[in-house]
């Protein structure tokens, strides 16, 4: 099977090629600034950034026609369980119009279906960020008006948790795993029989602090900051979300940076040890999801790489259950794989409604 994976971001494009498990071609297309400014809406650089992939398939001389899939990054669609979904008419409608909002990751689903329909192949997106399997009770905020969101790093979590439960001889469907994501944002699910049944909004800084996220921040205070009359909302979005957690302590959101200030800098370790503090105590949150009953927790994303971090973490959480480390994250090989799970036979592709 030979498959094409487009993975938009927001200032670049990734794209690679795969012979079935194995990657024969990756490039990482950056788009400058003065590139993408013509464009109002996200979707509007549909035609750029197909150009862009096309001319570079070519000079790579590989030929699209003898793909056998192509594979999206998917976008903010509606809620829906994970897997691997046909891109069909409903999904290019509502990642057209951004049915949860315009992010970059839209375009993926978008061009996979226009390259594999071209080719007469089929396109797929595979465990989008907007993964919900959620119990109801995990829904309820504490509010009415106000309503939990599943919004995470679906595709890198559920990679990993489907490669522990294979080197262990296990199905992911039989796990209780909870795993933690930890790069700009950190995202920490608790995984029960195959369903990410809750998981912090990482997408809007909910949760432990980041790199670039407030995490969790007091009530109160976060009101009284939102009607001060000094910030927008647009303002307040960007402190919790982007210009939060240890970017906004220090002006850095570079971990091995961070972790060499902190040898001389007592304040910068402080920030980074309330980190590991609040990954730890999300962790424990999570088990009780399950009562207790967890298998195993995995420490996934490029800040995994850290053995300070990973070491702080496992010192507060091996008593719930033993902590497995896989740095680092792979989203063109788990979009690969998700793609093949349903070209070989071993799980039925899902229809987008």
């Amino acid at each position: 099977m030979k498959l094409l994976i487009i993975n938009p971001g927001s200032t670049s494009t990734k794209i690679g090629v795969f012979d079935n498990d194995t990657s024969i071609y990756e490039s990482t297309l950056r788009h400058s600034i003065g590139e993408l400014a013509p464009y109002k809406k996200m979707t509007d650089q549909y035609d750029f950034r197909m150009g862009i992939i096309v001319d570079a398939l070519a000079e790579a001389g590989i030929d699209v026609a003898t793909l056998d899939a192509v594979v999206g990054r998917g976008g903010l669609v509606k809620p829906l369980e994970g897997g691997t979904y046909h891109v069909n008419d409903a999904m290019l409608e509502d990642l057209r119009i951004g049915v949860q909002g315009q992010h970059a990751s839209n375009l993926g689903g978008l061009i996979a279906h226009a390259i594999g329909s071209k080719i007469g192949k089929p396109s797929f997106i595979v465990d989008p960020v907007v993964v919900d399997e959620f119990m109801e009770i995990s829904r309820i905020s504490g509010h009415p008006l106000i309503q939990r969101r599943s919004i995470f790093h679906a595709l890198n979590q559920k990679a990993i948790a489907r490669q522990y439960a294979k080197d262990v001889g296990k199905n992911y469907a039989d796990l209780n795993l909870i795993v933690v994501h930890m790069g700009g944002g950190i995202s920490v699910g608790m995984h029960a029989k195959g369903r990410v049944i809750d998981v912090n909004n990482a997408l809007d800084g909910e949760g432990p602090l980041s790199p670039e996220r407030s995490g969790t921040l007091p009530t109160g205070d976060l009101a009284a900051l939102c009607f001060s009359g000094d910030y927008s909302h647009a303002d307040v979005k960007k402190m919790i979300a982007g210009n939060g957690g240890l970017v906004a302590y220090f002006g850095s959101n570079d971990l091995r940076e961070l972790e060499e200030r902190a040898k001389t800098n007592p304040a910068v370790q402080v920030a980074i040890d309330a980190m590991c503090y609040q990954i730890a105590k999300e962790i424990g949150a999570m088990s009780t999801a399950v009562y207790g009953d967890v298998d195993a927790i995995l420490l996934t994303g490029g800040i995994a790489h850290s053995q300070y971090i990973t070491g702080e973490v496992t010192k507060r959480v091996k008593f719930i259950a033993d902590v497995k480390k896989y740095p680092g994250e792979d989203e063109l090989a788990a979009l690969a794989q998700g793609a093949l799970r349903v070209l070989r036979g071993e799980e039925a592709a899902k229809e987008y409604k």
